[in-house]
């Protein structure tokens, strides 16, 4: 065999072969084959486990996450729809949850003072005075010195006196002056007890004298006082009182300030009166001394 043969076994490559070339690979650690594929790359390198496990617990963090994305939308959405409803609640104009007004005020009138246990819950024992405007078989209207009109509704119980003494319903008539005693609600009286007047006592002179302020709606009411207020006086205190004291204490106010309603009276820690006023821009509170002298109001 030539040293030149390609077959032989000891065949070096050839000088213009490409370096890249070399011997097959041969089956079974034989000889070279031609037709043997090659074998498959290696493959890369694995990660150093510390990667590895960083990588699954970023992915064990994130993916979980990403799955309640969603769930934290309609969360975030239902919170935002709350928030939103609360500021138009807050929003509203006062109209809306405006604070009915306190049983006992006239229509358009003052309200009466609360807080205390004084604080006006319902019907109390005071009074009015004024003319008789008209009449009907179990009520009449008057009108004070002020010009606040009164009902007044009369019961089986009810008692009525002049002058001279006793008298019957038929001495209330058109234009008679009148003084009503008893349960007052508001601008509306049950009547106990009504006075008739000597005629040409409605108390417009004296009510002008005495600085009583009528009703006006819109108009502030002064802010002033008038003789003696009692000491450590506090608005609301006291104890609403009734029966022959109450009536007292309630003539003492309308004779000393006549052309408001008397809706209550109150005795203080002190044993004096205060006689809540209504119907009128001033005065609100009239004191009386426990002989039912009056001593100040404002």
């Amino acid at each position: 065999m030539s040293d030149h043969d390609p077959a032989g076994p000891d065949e070096h490559p050839r000088a213009d072969r490409a370096p890249d070339a070399g011997p097959r690979p041969s089956v079974a650690g034989g000889p070279g084959n031609s037709d043997v594929p090659a074998p498959p790359p290696p493959a890369p390198p694995m990660p150093p486990a510390s990667v590895t496990g960083t990588e699954q617990v970023r992915r064990r963090t994130i993916w979980p996450w990403l799955s309640h994305r969603r769930t934290g939308w309609i969360v975030a959405a239902a919170l935002a729809l709350v928030v939103i409803g609360l500021s138009i609640a807050v929003a509203l104009p006062s109209s809306a949850t405006a604070t009915p007004p306190v049983a006992g005020s006239p229509a358009g009138g003052p309200a009466a003072s609360g807080g205390g246990s004084n604080a006006r819950s319902g019907p109390a024992a005071g009074g009015a005075a004024g003319t008789v405007s008209s009449e009907s078989a179990s009520t009449f209207m008057l009108t004070t010195a002020a010009g606040q009109t009164v009902t007044v509704d009369e019961t089986s119980g009810t008692t009525y006196q002049n002058e001279t003494g006793p008298a019957s319903a038929g001495a209330v008539t058109a234009g008679t002056d009148v003084l009503v005693l008893r349960t007052v609600n508001g601008t509306t009286i049950t009547a106990t007890q009504v006075l008739v007047q000597p005629a040409g006592s409605d108390g417009s002179a004296a009510s002008a004298a005495a600085g009583v302020v009528p009703f006006q709606r819109g108009t502030p009411a002064p802010s002033r006082q008038v003789g003696r207020i009692p000491a450590n006086y506090t608005e609301g205190s006291g104890t609403i009182v009734s029966g022959p004291a109450a009536n007292a204490a309630t003539q003492a106010a309308l004779a000393a300030y006549p052309g408001g309603v008397v809706d209550r009276v109150v005795q203080l820690s002190s044993g004096e009166y205060e006689v809540h006023y209504i119907g009128v821009n001033w005065p609100h509170h009239i004191f009386v001394e426990q002989d039912f002298t009056v001593v100040g109001a404002e």
